[in-house]
Order: structure tokens, then sequence, then C-alpha cells
């Protein structure tokens, strides 16, 4: 129903639109791209973690004191080495001496009671971490959502849904998992490399020397890979999101694609965006699976030196065999946090991606701030005047050009004109889905800027040629109307749309829930429901799009008496499209180009004869055609059939 913009294939191939984010999007980033503000998006991720800090001082705590005691366990383990070769050696000697078991028994079990203390504690700040992470995830998510219902109609003019609900999806999940694995990965990985560090110089400062001599080296590489896989990783990020949009969008609408033959256009888009990501994820996955195999062959390198070492300052007696043992595990173990950082590194690349994405998003413009009304709403009758209103949804093109009319109350009121004209833009301006560039329309004679937005679509009661219907049953699909409404109103207004009838011929009644599609019911059937719901609300002026265009006639003749009822005293505003619906209006505003070039009744109109008998003649002349077109067919077919 909008004139605000044409219906285009969506044959994306260059990469716009989908669940990700287009080059041409506010939030965009072109592929490869990196993050514009890495550490104005890891600031704004530590504030959402700031709320929890008393939890993460605990997670510190207990992550630190675990590795603590994992950390102190080789040194102890070494003693115990010791004591056994030193016994074994004595044996050999036999000097009378043997091994002593006690002590290395006391020594396993205060090992062992380490260790159960240190997974204690892991468990411990895991689940606390945890706990925080889905708290930073709800949190996120709820903010998310409160932002699409506040962010202006413009945005979505440039922005799809698809490319939305990757936000609440793909960069949701992707902080998530971030928060609840590497955040204690990078704790235990800096109090374990500080404590191994400690324990290292503790034994031998020399071994510990040429041991740090492979940081540096690990170091460089590191930097090398990230800088070189960062770009994949956001490009990945980027094109994940527009499969995911391609794929919502064209199996959404799958009835459109195939009515007009779309599927080789829309499977040569998806195969774009699947080759994009498939070359961009296996660079990306590739590059950071380098990491270990390269970080690996560093550290046997530095193991290889400290055996050599090590077997050296043995011999010469600087070193207990204990020692050695529990140095080379440590050398072990101070690889393996080097290397966990740099895979984080990797990870934290593709987080601060996905961050920046959803904070951009949360960052947009929302409309303008609401005033709170301050008069009755009781009293508000429904009296409308447009004055001098001009608007465009670009600022460069102005489609509604010096807009005005004046409309009692309880007037039914029909908009005319061609395709493009400015009809819905013209509802869409007195629900202010969008604010007049100027001038100003009222309604009782206060401006609509003065409703809260709320207060305003309160007052409006709309039947559009869409339907919107939810996964729920018919009861509630009704009831969205005024959800406080009893189950005899909802019935009541079902006679009144004359839905009743057909609902008591399904299964489970009023109660029979609607699919995703609501494919269970006929087009008119939906119809029919949203009329009903637009009865139930008992609006003060109702915007009809058109409401029975999807309805049979015989059913479109009740309804229009429902309508008329309905319309009784409310003021009314009806779109037309079919000239002959709107005779009985009080008043018609005929439409072209923006501007209102012709108003009155339907006789007063035709008596012009003007740009509005112009389009009704030609409506009537069509008729007449396709009527005497039928005609000459049923007189083809008729020797035919005998």
């Amino acid at each position: 129903m909008s004139d605000q913009k044409n219906i285009k294939i969506p044959k994306r191939g260059n990469g716009g639109g989908g669940m990700g984010r287009g080059p041409g999007g506010p939030a965009g980033m072109m592929p490869g791209e990196k993050p514009k503000d890495f550490k104005g998006s890891l600031k704004k991720l530590a504030l959402y973690l700031s709320a929890y800090k008393i939890g993460l001082f605990f997670v510190l705590v207990f992550a630190v004191a675990s590795t603590i005691f994992m950390i102190v366990g080789p040194k102890i383990l070494g003693n115990a080495t010791t004591a056994l070769f030193e016994g074994v050696m004595n044996l050999i000697a036999d000097n009378g001496k043997g091994i002593d078991f006690n002590y290395i028994g006391q020594i396993i079990l205060f090992l062992l009671g380490l260790y159960v203390i240190s997974a204690l504690f892991s468990f411990i700040q895991g689940y606390i971490m945890t706990g925080i992470s889905m708290k930073v995830t709800y949190d996120l998510r709820r903010n998310i959502f409160a932002k699409i219902n506040k962010l202006p109609f413009k945005y979505f003019d440039k922005t799809s849904y698809g490319e939305v609900l990757s936000f609440l999806t793909n960069d949701i999940e992707t902080i998530n998992q971030t928060l609840n694995q590497s955040v204690t990965q990078i704790i235990t990985s800096i109090a374990t490399i500080v404590g191994i560090l400690i324990m290292m110089f503790s034994i031998s400062w020399q071994m510990t020397i040429v041991a740090l001599l492979i940081v540096p080296l690990s170091f460089i590489f590191v930097v090398m890979i990230v800088k070189k896989s960062q770009p994949h990783f956001s490009e990945q990020q980027t094109y994940l999101g527009h499969i995911n949009g391609h794929v919502e969008e064209m199996y959404g609408g799958h009835n459109v694609v195939k009515a007009f033959n779309g599927e080789e256009a829309s499977f040569e888009t998806f195969d774009h965006y699947n080759t994009t990501l498939y070359s961009s994820a296996w660079k990306s996955q590739f590059l950071s699976g380098l990491m270990m195999p390269i970080m690996n062959f560093i550290g046997n390198l530095g193991y290889v030196a400290v055996c050599i070492l090590g077997g050296y300052l043995a011999v010469n007696g600087r070193l207990t065999v204990g020692d050695i043992q529990a140095f080379i595990q440590y050398v072990r173990q101070f690889n393996q946090p080097i290397m966990q950082i740099a895979n984080i590194s990797n990870i934290l690349q593709q987080t601060t991606a996905a961050a920046e994405r959803v904070f951009v998003f949360l960052d947009e413009s929302e409309e303008v701030e609401e005033h709170t009304t301050d008069f009755d709403l009781n009293k508000v009758a429904g009296s409308v005047v447009f004055d001098h209103a001009n608007f465009g949804y670009n600022p460069d093109k102005t489609i509604i050009n010096d807009f005005s009319a004046q409309i009692k109350e309880g007037q039914k009121v029909a908009i005319v004109g061609p395709t493009g004209a400015g009809k819905t833009t013209i509802v869409k301006l007195l629900m202010r889905f969008y604010d007049l560039d100027s001038g100003a329309i009222l309604v009782d004679g206060h401006n609509i800027k003065d409703f809260s937005r709320g207060d305003l679509r309160n007052l409006f009661g709309m039947v559009l040629q869409d339907t919107w219907l939810y996964n729920a049953s018919i009861r509630d699909n009704i009831k969205y109307g005024r959800l406080d409404a009893t189950d005899k109103e909802v019935e009541d207004a079902a006679v009144a749309a004359q839905v009743d009838y057909f609902v008591h011929t399904l299964p489970d009644g009023y109660n029979m829930l609607l699919n995703e599609e609501a494919s269970n019911v006929s087009q008119g059937q939906k119809q029919l429901l949203t009329i009903a719901r637009a009865i139930l609300a008992d609006p003060k002026i109702l915007i009809l799009d058109e409401a029975t265009s999807s309805v049979d006639t015989r059913t479109e003749v009740l309804i229009q008496k429902a309508m008329d009822n309905l319309m009784e005293g409310r003021t009314s505003f009806v779109i037309a499209h079919r000239l002959s619906t709107i005779k009985n209006a009080d008043l018609i505003l005929v439409m072209n180009e923006g501007d209102i070039v012709e108003q009155g009744s339907h006789d007063d109109l035709l008596a012009q004869n003007g740009f509005y008998s112009n389009l009704y003649n030609s409506q009537f002349e069509k008729a007449e055609e396709l009527e005497d077109d039928l005609i000459d067919d049923l007189r083809t077919v008729s020797p035919i059939l005998g």
C-alpha cells in the first residue's frame, strides 16, 4: 500500500541488504573492513559488564586461586620425584636407606587436595561467569528489541528486517560465547603466565631466560596472523548476516519468487553470498588455525633448549632431578596460556566486529522525544485538519506539497488518486509514522505532536490490504485490537465483521491456532479477522485501505454493511482504488503528485468533469470493456459447447 518506493526484485548480488549489514546500510561495514572503533566497542561492552562488578570480582578471585593451586602442583610433585630418585639411588648404593614412601604418599595426598580445591574454584568461577554472560546477553537482546520500537520508520526504509534480526541472533550469540568462555580464559591465562614465571625463576633463572626467548618470536607470529585474519573474520560475520537475511526474505515470500520465476536470480544472489562467505571463512579459519601449530613448533624449540641446559645443570649438581621435571612441566604449561591468549585475540576480533554492529545499531537516532498528552482523550471527537503540510521521504524530493484539508468529525473521507499520488503517505503522516517537514496536522485543534504516539494511535483503527496475523489463536488475533476485551466482546466484534459464521466451521473455533503465515485460513478470512480486530478496538477515527479488496463479492457486501455501521458517527479515511465503492463518501479528496487537485462529493466532482471524472470514467469504461470481452468469449464458446 505504500507510495513511498517502488517494489524491486530482490536481487542483491553486490551485497546489499540481508540479515547482516549491507554496504549501503547505516551500520554497514564494507567486506574486509576492520572494526572502525575497536577500543570504543570494547569500552561499551565493558559498561554492560560493569553492572556486575561484584560477580566479576569473585570470578577474578576464584579463577586466580584455581590457577595458583594448579601452578604449585608441579613444584610439589617435583619434591616427590626427587625423593623417589634419591631413594632409588640409595638402593643402588646399598647404604641402608631406601625410598621414603610415607613422605611421597603425603605429597601425593596433599597434591590431590590442591587439585580438588582448584577444580572446585574453577567450577564456582565458571558458574558465576556463565550467569554474568547470560545477563549481559539478556540486557543486549532486551535493549535491541526496545530499540526496534523506538526507531523511526525511515530507518527501516533503508534497512531490511532480516538485517535487524541479525543483531538479535548472530551478533549477540557471538558476544555471548566470548563472554562465557574467553573472559575467564584471559584471567586464568594471565594468572598462569605470571605464576609460572615466578615458579620458573624460583627453580633456575638461567633456564627461565632461555624459555623466555621464545616469547618475542611467538608474539611476532601472533601479530602477523591476527593482522591477516582480522579482515576475513569481519567479512565472514557480514556475509553470514547477508546469507541469513537473503534466506529469510526469499522463503518468507517464496510464493512470489516462484510466481515470477525468481528462483534462478535468488540462487545466484545466494551463491554470491555463499561463495564470499566460504572464501572469507576459509581464510579466517585457516589463518587462525595456523596459530596453534606455529606456537607448538616454537614452544618445542624452547623445550629442547631447556632440556639441554637442564641436563647440564643437573650434571654439575646445581639442580635436582625433581626441579628439572617441574621446570619442564612449567615450560609446557607456559606455552599453553600464550597460545590461549593468541587464540582469544582472534576471537576478540570477531567479537568486536559483532559488538560494533550491535552498538552502532543501538546508537541509531530514535524518534523525536514524545510529549505527554495533557488533555482528556475521551473528549476527542475526531475532526482533522491538514494545515499546509509538506513532506518527503528524502530531503531532496517532496511528495506532499502544501497539503491542506478540513475534515469534520463523523465524516467519511475518501482519498483517491493514481498510484504514487501520496494517498498512503497521508495516512502515515496522520498516524505519525513520519513527521512533517513543515506545516501541521491537527486533531480536534491539537497538533498531533502534542499527543504521545501511543495515545495518538489509540485513537485510530486500521484495516489494510496487507493483513497481519500472528502465531496465536483466532481469539487472540482479534483481541489484539483491545487486549482487555472479554470473550463476549471478541465474539460480538466477530459477528459484526461476518467472521463468526466461518470460525464455527473451523476445528477448535475461536481457539484454533493460526500458523506462522496464517496459511490455514484463506486470504479473505484473514481480511475478515483484521476487520473484526478494528471493530473491537472501537476507535474514534478509522483508516481503511480498500479493506474489502481480498474477499469475494458476496462477502464484500456483508462487510461493507458492517463497515457502514462501524463508520457511523466516526471520522473515517478510506483509501479507495475502486471508485465505485466510495460514492456515498461525505468528502472525496482527489490527489495527484502529492497535491489535492479536487475535493467534494461524488456528484459534485463528476459535474466538474475534471481529474476525478476522468479517473471514474476510465474505470467505468474498463469495466464495460471487460464485460464486452466476456460476452464475446461466451458467444465463441457457446457453439462449441452446443
